[in-house]
């Protein structure tokens, strides 16, 4: 009898602590509370006006190396890839023919030089008879045209030495300018012609290197009209720095200016050119190198920004979740047009006033019910 009394003893006493764990909705079945998360309200204010480009590559200055001496290739006289100095040696072509040519043409000008001297002193010697009535004025007048066709040969024969002079100067073929010299087009012992240019080797001056970029003409009006417009303001100087994106160098970012804009447009590509001029003195960028360059033409007077925290970058799109005036969280999908002082320009898929997701958004799901943090920062906020 005593056992029994002491179990209904026992329930009348717990009795109202499992009403108590029941009510307070651990019980199965019992409503989960709203995820507390921490929200920034968007604003329209000054931003930068970012605008992200594919572009490619150009050296500074680019020279192709050509033949402008006929001969074999003797000797490379440089290292494929290497840096030269303006005025470098390059190649050796055999000099002997050409030193030979030079020669003959010496031996041309000594000839027309004998023939000018005695055609001058015949002339002289005829001048004094003429006007003694010693000779016909026939015969004075042939020894003048002796003596200019003479000046005229020696006159050739000296240009026959300068031009033999300096082709043998161009069988040692030097840079045109300073650079990166390329890979060499000949090999040692082909033959070079001066008639056909035959291509030596390039050499790229890479500092201070451009960045080619080819918008849409579409695009750039739209841009254009933005400023005249003034929803995007220039500065004073009407400068558009840019900044280069390559992906995986960690060092820091390369920036540079846009220096040239074309007024025409390509009309096979509908598109046109843009120019930035950056400095290059490590050679990080290279001809033909593929980049994406970040172009901060002015800022936007009502542009809106959120924290690179709040977004969600996927693979097809980027996105952030809000609350709803009704505390539901929503994926907003988003347009993101570059980033800032740590902080992602937004430029389509959010408006003033709407409430980011800046802490938590990864613990709640699109359609579930969230309650926003107002304790200061530090405090009462979501584990």
């Amino acid at each position: 009898m005593m056992p029994i009394l002491r179990c209904v003893a026992w329930l009348v006493l717990t009795a109202p602590l499992l009403a108590a764990c029941d009510r307070s909705g651990n019980a199965p079945g019992g409503a989960r509370p709203p995820t507390l998360v921490d929200v920034e309200v968007v604003q329209a204010q000054v931003v930068p006006n970012l605008v992200e480009l594919p572009g490619r590559v150009e050296a500074g200055r680019s020279v192709e190396v050509r033949a402008r001496a006929d001969g074999i290739i003797e000797q490379q006289l440089y290292v494929d890839g290497t840096t030269v100095a303006a005025n470098a040696p390059l190649f050796q072509i055999d000099p002997r023919d050409l030193r030979a040519r030079l020669q003959q043409a010496n031996a041309s000008l000594a000839s027309a030089q004998a023939a000018r001297a005695q055609t001058s002193a015949l002339r002289a010697r005829l001048a004094q008879l003429v006007q003694r009535k010693a000779v016909s004025v026939q015969e004075f007048e042939s020894a003048q045209a002796g003596f200019r066709q003479a000046d005229a040969a020696l006159q050739e024969a000296q240009a026959a030495v300068a031009r033999a002079r300096l082709q043998l100067d161009h069988a040692l073929v030097r840079a045109p300018i300073a650079g990166r010299a390329g890979r060499a087009q000949v090999s040692e012992g082909a033959l070079a012609s001066a008639a056909t240019a035959t291509l030596l080797t390039r050499i790229d001056q890479l500092d201070p290197a451009f960045v080619i970029f080819n918008p849409s003409h579409v695009a750039m009006d739209a841009m254009e009209r933005d400023v005249s417009e003034g929803r995007v303001v220039l500065g004073p100087d009407q400068r558009v720095d840019v900044t280069l994106l390559l992906e995986g160098d960690a060092r820091p970012p390369m920036v540079g200016t846009l220096d040239f804009s074309e007024t025409a447009i390509d009309p096979s590509t509908g598109s046109r050119v843009l120019r930035a001029r950056l400095k290059n003195p490590e050679g990080r960028l290279l001809p033909g190198q593929f980049v994406r360059g970040q172009l901060a033409v002015g800022t936007l007077r009502n542009g809106m920004s959120v924290p690179e925290r709040a977004v969600q970058i996927g693979e097809d799109e980027s996105s952030v979740m809000v609350v709803t005036a009704e505390g539901i969280a929503q994926r907003r999908p988003v347009t993101l047009a570059g980033q800032a002082g740590g902080r992602w320009i937004v430029s389509a898929g959010l408006e003033a006033g709407d409430r980011v997701v800046v802490d938590g958004w990864h613990k709640v799901q699109p359609g579930q019910p969230v309650a926003i943090n107002t304790a200061p920062p530090g405090k009462g906020k979501a584990p």
